[in-house]
């Protein structure tokens, strides 16, 4: 498949530049449309093409969404503050404006991954050959899903669809559509199984249904779903991998970008930039895991980013055992012993018993918790657990850190959006 890779993520690349103020994302002089999207091989290449747009560098929605998670979060810092954008989201408050091109190219690649999967989801079910439809449909599903999941964690209310003058939604509206994309996505594989023949044209690396169930219970979860949450994550096989995979012809964004450089960002320090009763335990194996000593800085990116060819996970186990402790103690009933057991499952993980090897490997938590005393204990391992995922403001948010301690709580709407939308929401305040 790196055919498909490479070429089409050239052309999809080109689109965003040139239609980001249109938001028709049309290629006047590329294949037609109507031929590409009534071919299996013209949705393959398209649903390859989904997950090269969202692992590709600075264009790319998973580099962008760990940035400005990041530097707003003091995850990481600065490196060089001749990068504007980052310097930007680094000042945080009144510095982040509608001109900075990495929540513009955020913005706009999300958004070009749900016109595309679209056109999958809605021309997928004419083909004759249903099992391999029902690929096509659960492949863009997962990347519609992370679109709507990213726009929603990052802004106030996001795009219905796209098009010209699209009104907007709430962000809470958002998640529940990024769970409506993937319940749809699980009626179409009960209907018709995923044929062989189509994993065997999709890039390796990715479940799809532990996926598809993962996202489920991180989007139910941020929307307030507690039930909903509980389910998926239980559905969730913790010993399967998903992860996007590199090699030399496609590099993972955080090494090329950040880590080889030492010229755009770093870890803030040793604690993760985590503060006060945050701090991780000085036995925490999971810091040495995400971070490395160096020179200058001391403290250097690992991890998920320590290398060209490394896999960076779809999601982790942590996360979804934490999903569960989070809805136990969240819930209408709610069950601090049965949250306690799952926290432990975290702060007790070795990493050689971790498909990811990532594991704290500290003695289990001890005595009789309310929910109120386990909460803040669950976000603490979030954040070392979860560490530079592009989760951590979402988590800010929903356990109620105070502003104080990050350096926004949602983004300005870019102007390309603003200069082209009448619909567009005013800016927040902070």
């Amino acid at each position: 498949m790196k055919t498909y890779i490479s070429k089409i993520a050239y052309i999809f690349l080109i689109l965003i530049i040139i239609s980001a103020c249109k938001k028709e994302y049309r290629n006047p002089s590329g294949a037609n449309a109507n031929d590409v999207v009534t071919t299996a091989k013209g949705m393959t290449g398209i649903v390859v093409g989904l997950q090269k747009l969202y692992i590709s560098g600075r264009l790319g929605v998973y580099f962008n969404s760990v940035s400005v998670s990041g530097f707003v979060t003091n995850e990481i810092l600065l490196r060089n503050a001749g990068n504007i954008p980052e310097l930007q989201l680094f000042t945080g408050g009144g510095a982040v404006d509608g001109t900075n091109n990495i929540l513009a190219n955020l913005w706009t690649t999300s958004n070009k991954i749900i016109y595309d999967a679209d056109n999958v989801l809605n021309n997928a079910p004419s083909l004759g050959d249903k099992a391999y439809a029902s690929g096509l449909i659960a492949y863009a599903s997962i990347f519609k899903a992370l679109a709507l999941g990213n726009l929603s964690q990052c802004w106030e209310s996001i795009p219905a669809g796209t098009g010209q003058n699209v009104s907007f939604i709430s962000r809470v509206d958002g998640f529940n559509k990024a769970i409506g994309v993937i319940d749809n996505a699980f009626a179409v594989m009960a209907a018709n199984p995923i044929s062989s023949g189509f994993i065997s044209n999709m890039p390796p690396g990715i479940d799809i249904p532990n996926t598809l169930n993962a996202l489920k219970a991180r989007y139910a979860l941020f929307a307030g779903n507690y039930p909903l949450a509980l389910a998926a994550a239980n559905s969730v096989d913790l010993t399967r991998r998903s992860t996007f995979n590199f090699d030399a012809l496609t590099f993972n964004p955080i090494f090329e970008i950040a880590t080889s450089t030492n010229n755009v960002f770093q870890p803030t320090d040793i604690n993760l930039g985590l503060t006060g009763a945050n701090v991780p335990d000085p036995a925490d194996r999971r810091v040495p895991f995400y971070t490395a000593v160096g020179v200058n800085p001391v403290v250097r990116l690992a991890g998920f980013g320590v290398g060209l060819a490394t896999p960076i996970p779809l999601y982790l186990p942590g996360e979804i055992i934490l999903i569960k402790a989070e809805v136990y103690a969240r819930q209408a009933a709610p069950d601090p012993g049965n949250a306690l057991t799952e926290l432990n499952r975290v702060v007790t993980k070795l990493p050689t018993v971790d498909i990811f090897g990532v594991g704290a490997a500290l003695p289990p938590i001890t005595g009789s918790l309310t929910p109120a005393q386990i909460l803040p204990l669950i976000y603490k391992h979030r954040c070392i657990e979860l560490y530079l995922s592009g989760l951590k403001l979402e988590d800010m948010r929903r356990f109620g850190l105070p502003n104080s301690e990050r350096k926004r709580n949602f983004f300005p709407y870019p102007f390309t959006e603003r200069d082209n939308n009448p619909n567009t929401p005013a800016d927040p305040a902070f």
